[in-house]
């Protein structure tokens, strides 16, 4: 054979051997196989013959339709579509005298994280903006190892034990005999078990709330649920509840434009949070914690290891004591993001469990879940989950074992060391130490529901009565759509009985919406308490804030650059998002002659997309518009899910069209820039009110 000329760019002598993760991953121009075998053809497979048959020697096809066929994994059962991003923890205000762990320990010192947001119920395929819980779940990588905090958006869950789990699960997933509805709780099984389980009403008024169909992951408020404890360097130790405010503030869409958006952008979510990160407009949360000794809890009308139930902030303040923020997107979002394996068990010396009893399923369960989607024992080294600080133990082997450990010391105690080898790790006395349980004392062994977990509406009354007279009837309203879509007559009526005990006027409201009677109200285990209401627990109680929020500008050829010009301006200076519209995507040609690119042409972005919108057009461009159903579409929607509107004067056509009659939520435009951009996070609700 004549002699080969190595280029220099087939120089691979550089790459690491046997070091693991990302190091080997291919770095120079040459495509090779898994192996590293360079390939000199990728587009035709081996034949013998031009038109003859594929050879089984091709060793390169073999490979790679070996690696297509298996390159999907199991996806999760619940939280199985998910968006994820990268960032970082900080402590803001060391809390030393309450936990000793190293992450809370010094003002300023920060710890690598990667969050996953979630929807609970729907396939990895499905949309994300359905009426459902959604998962908030952060890896701390820690330098004591990792710490997974694996919350919701909604701070309590359906039920009280693990072992209706997958009964609760079972019977919101596609019903087992049609395989749908898919991301949906609209059917029968999913009420037919809550109205049998009167511990799932505090949530299910959650659910029927606007948190369950949120804005953006951005302006998610996430919750450890559970009850947890903090442990501090003597030993002391309270309970904590641990919360996540985030800094743009909580919003929500309406139901209307929840499903029009699943329709023109099934990706919302997704999309919104990696162009925030890639925009350079970086989500961020404030870490705050509820503490409070036994003697507190024991106070309590309800028990705080009850997980239907939560500690109002009013009763108990959020102390913030860190701040996460997300400042970088996945570079594979297989390898990344649906890679992660969050475990309630990764904790860190300082923090600790309660004996609540949905938790401490979840500690067996979620190990369980991951040896079955990543097929192997050794998940923990996948980069995404592995520990940023040392890891040292005498595991070993197991499928997919990328580790190359040295020695012969596999096993432990050895005395090894005593003849010059190395005896590998022992425990320290730094150690993670497990808390003395605070259940009672010798207790007898019984399959039984404490007394203190049986008042299941007191809280959902007060989570009802906390809310706006708006966000109470949409609660209603998304209950009466519920039901409507529930087939089983006897279940609608143990539904609206439930409802009595959480509060009369919404379940006639209900009852009335479905043309049905009233029925009794259910009796309830224990007699619902009266409790204060929350403001904490209102989404529209809490200041708006302008930050972050997208403005969508419709423009037309003949537009006033600059009254876009100053419309932008005022959206910069407000930290919030333009994106120009246009009757065609390639742009429009504005009064003074120049090109102005567009983002998205009217048929591809309706206003659902934007917080609120803005018409710059000319009076030809306004009158063609007329007839364009988008853009009709365009204002009628805008002005139906109460957003503001900013509008040059030759809009009115445009208005006129669509039957709509401006209010003092449209705002002319330039002088009414800021006022425009000032009403982005808030909504005309009066416009609900008179049928619109």
């Amino acid at each position: 054979m004549p002699a080969m000329t190595k280029k220099p760019s087939d120089d691979r002598s550089e790459i690491p051997f046997g070091t693991g993760g990302e190091t080997q991953q291919r770095g120079g121009p040459v495509l090779t196989t898994n192996h590293g075998v360079p390939i000199s053809d990728n587009q035709n497979a081996l034949k013998a013959g031009a038109r003859g048959p594929t050879l089984l020697e091709d060793f390169v096809l073999r490979e790679k339709i070996f690696h297509f066929d298996h390159e999907r994994i199991p996806e999760r059962i619940v939280h199985a579509r998910g968006s994820g991003a990268h960032g970082f923890f900080e402590c803001t205000t060391p809390i030393p005298d309450l936990s000793r762990a190293s992450l809370f320990a010094k003002k300023g010192a920060k710890v690598p994280a990667f969050v996953r947001f979630s929807t609970v119920a729907g396939s990895k395929g499905s949309k994300d903006t359905p009426r459902d819980v959604r998962g908030f779940a952060v890896k701390l990588y820690t330098d004591e190892g990792n710490w997974d905090l694996v919350g919701n958006n909604i701070p309590v869950f359906f039920i009280q034990d693990a072992m209706k789990f997958p009964d609760l699960v079972h019977a919101v997933k596609p019903e087992a005999d049609r395989g749908f509805p898919q991301a949906a709780s609209a059917h029968d099984t999913f009420w037919d078990f809550v109205s049998l389980m009167p511990e799932s009403m505090h949530t299910v008024m959650w659910a029927m709330s606007d948190r369950a169909i949120p804005r953006s992951f951005r302006m998610m408020e996430g919750f450890g649920v559970h009850t947890f404890r903090l442990v501090n360097a003597a030993g002391d130790w309270c309970f904590v509840k641990f919360h996540w405010k985030p800094k743009l503030g909580v919003q929500s869409t309406t139901w209307d434009e929840a499903v029009k958006i699943s329709g023109a952008d099934p990706d919302y979510l997704r999309r919104d949070l990696h162009d925030a990160i890639e925009n350079g407009d970086y989500p961020e949360w404030e870490l705050g914690i509820q503490v409070f000794d036994q003697a507190t809890a024991d106070s309590f009308p309800y028990d705080i290891l009850d997980a239907t139930k939560l500690i109002p902030e009013e009763v108990v303040p959020v102390k913030i004591i860190g701040r996460l923020v997300l400042d970088r997107n996945p570079n594979n979002f297989f390898a990344e993001t649906e890679q992660a394996a969050f475990l309630p068990t990764n904790i860190v010396p300082g923090i600790d469990f309660s004996d609540d009893p949905l938790l401490q399923g979840r500690l067996f369960s979620y190990m369980d879940t991951q040896k079955s989607r990543l097929g192997t024992t050794n998940f923990h080294q996948i980069p995404i989950n592995a520990p940023r600080c040392p890891m040292h133990n005498f595991q070993r082997d197991g499928m997919m074992q990328t580790m190359v450990p040295k020695g012969r010391a596999n096993y432990e105690p050895n005395s090894l060391a005593e003849a010059g080898e190395d005896g590998g790790p022992r425990a320290s006395d730094q150690g993670f130490i497990t808390l003395a349980s605070i259940a009672e004392p010798a207790a007898e062994k019984q399959r039984i529901r404490a007394d203190s977990f049986a008042d299941h509406f007191s809280q959902a009354r007060m989570f009802y009565v906390s809310q706006t007279e708006v966000e109470q009837g949409h609660m209603a309203d998304a209950l009466i759509f519920e039901l409507s879509k529930v087939k089983l007559e006897h279940v609608r009526g143990r539904v609206l009985g439930q409802l009595r005990n959480v509060d009369e006027g919404l379940a006639a409201k209900v009852a009335n919406g479905l043309a049905l009677d009233l029925p009794p109200a259910v009796a309830p285990a224990r007699e619902p308490l009266d409790l204060d209401a929350s403001d904490a627990l209102s989404i529209l109680k809490k200041p708006p804030v302008v930050k972050g929020r997208t403005l969508g500008l419709l423009v037309t050829d003949g537009a006033d650059e600059a009254i876009i010009k100053a419309v932008t301006e005022a959206a910069r200076k407000a930290g919030a998002t333009v994106k120009i519209i246009a009757p065609k995507v390639g742009g429009v040609k504005t009064k003074a002659g120049k090109i102005l690119a567009a983002d998205e042409m009217i048929g591809g972005a309706p206003s659902v997309l934007f917080d609120a919108v803005a018409l710059v057009m000319s009076k030809t461009g306004a009158d063609a518009l007329t007839g364009d159903k988008a853009a009709l579409d365009f204002v009628s929607d805008a002005f139906a899910h109460c957003k503001a509107i900013g509008n040059t004067p030759e809009a009115a056509a445009l208005f006129a069209k669509a039957g709509i009659k401006p209010d003092d939520w449209f705002f002319g435009l330039p002088q009414g820039a800021d006022r425009l951009i000032q009403k982005l996070p808030e909504r005309n609700w009066v416009r609900e009110k008179k049928g619109m």
